[in-house]
């Protein structure tokens, strides 16, 4: 089983000292490559003075941690395509994989927050969620024909490039039919540079509706889950093998390509456990939950009771990795029963959560529960 870290940063309170931020995430980040983590991702969110959400650009903070590292893939979870310009993320993502020789996994989302979309593309309004979508989609085509393709074009209904009537004349860039109409003299192809170092980024989409899960699978990219019960997500992973399979023309295992987010948190006790973060893990549900509601977080045919409250009582049981290395160690095992789960990536960035209280907690998962799932054990414990 493959593990590795959904760092979110956050820390409400934190603007003034944000270089101790990025301290901890590269004490967090070396140690994790020094310990077997096979993956660390970074978030994108922007103007978000509260604090809840501290990155604004993962590709960014990734090359910080590639020269820090030498072994962990380095992933975003995710670039929000829809606020980027598709030649620069793509020519970003290309630099960062040769920067860290080939660890790049690319991570895409189409977007949440509309005080994001408004100042930063209103195209990518998520009240709109055909328009949504449809920038999404022409944006990944340009970054897939970029990413593998010497040279290419693009004409879609959003993108052009390169645009029409383009002269292009210089003795340092010989004509060549390979990008130029030789009879105009223009240009009717581009070149990325860099180009990736790996021949194929591996791609993946945080994905939740149906629509999502669908277009993700059939269009080979892997899938990243994250708030939904064991229960609810056994219907989301048999929906991603479906479509997986009919388009690649073979069975695919369930759990493959996919993989689940879930907040740690482990202690020497139970109590212990919620009593250090409690709190925190709310805070990150308190702030997303005001836009999805909690009917994301309850099993299949289950309803949102009138005045359900957000508290630990009912998140613990529904989601939440939090307790002793063996209760921990119990509820993984369940994941794999239940889903065939490859891919566990650790929420452990908790809202509030003082940095040494998440190294204490990530130390206990690496030396009493990783070491259960290693491949040596894997057959004991199924």
């Amino acid at each position: 089983m493959k593990f590795g870290i959904f760092a979110n940063l956050a820390g409400p309170g934190r603007h003034d000292e944000y270089y101790k931020v990025l301290d901890e995430a590269r004490e967090q980040a070396v140690y994790c490559d020094e310990n077997g983590y096979d993956s660390i991702w970074y978030t994108e969110h922007h103007f978000g003075h509260e604090g809840n959400e501290l990155i604004s650009n993962p590709v960014l903070m990734g090359a910080d941690i590639a020269a820090r590292t030498k072994n962990i893939r380095i992933g975003q979870a995710a670039n929000v395509a829809t606020f980027w310009h598709p030649l620069r993320l793509a020519e970003d993502v290309a630099m960062l994989d040769q920067l860290s020789k080939g660890r790049v996994e690319v991570g895409l989302a189409r977007g949440l927050y509309g005080r994001e979309a408004a100042n930063l593309n209103s195209l990518a309004d998520p009240t709109n969620q055909q328009q949504n979508r449809a920038l999404f989609d022409e944006t990944l085509e340009i970054l897939r024909k970029a990413w593998s393709n010497r040279f290419f074009s693009h004409q879609g209904d959003i993108y052009q490039f390169p645009p029409q009537g383009l002269k292009w004349s210089h003795p340092m860039s010989p004509s060549s039919d390979e990008f130029m109409d030789m009879e105009k003299g223009e240009i009717n192809k581009i070149a990325l540079m860099p180009r990736p170092y790996q021949k194929e980024l591996p791609i993946w989409q945080v994905i939740d509706s149906p629509t999502s899960i669908i277009a993700a699978a059939k269009n080979n990219i892997k899938g990243m889950f994250w708030m939904p019960t064991v229960q609810e997500l056994k219907g989301r992973f048999e929906l991603y093998r479906e479509h997986a399979s009919e388009a690649r023309g073979h069975e695919v295992a369930l759990g493959e390509g996919i993989a689940l987010v879930r907040d740690v948190y482990v202690a020497e006790t139970m109590e212990q456990a919620r009593q250090d973060a409690a709190e925190a893990v709310l805070n990150n549900y308190r702030w997303i939950c005001h836009w999805r509601g909690l009917g994301n977080l309850m099993d299949p045919g289950e309803q949102v009771k009138q005045g359900q409250v957000l508290n630990y009582e009912f998140l613990h049981p529904r989601n939440l990795l939090f307790g002793t290395p063996e209760y921990v160690t119990e509820k993984i095992q369940e994941l794999q029963k239940e889903l065939n789960l490859q891919e566990l990536l650790l929420w452990v960035n908790h809202n509030g959560l003082p940095h040494d209280k998440m190294m204490r907690s990530l130390k206990l998962f690496t030396e009493e529960v990783m070491p259960k799932f290693s491949n040596k054990n894997a057959e004991v414990l199924v």
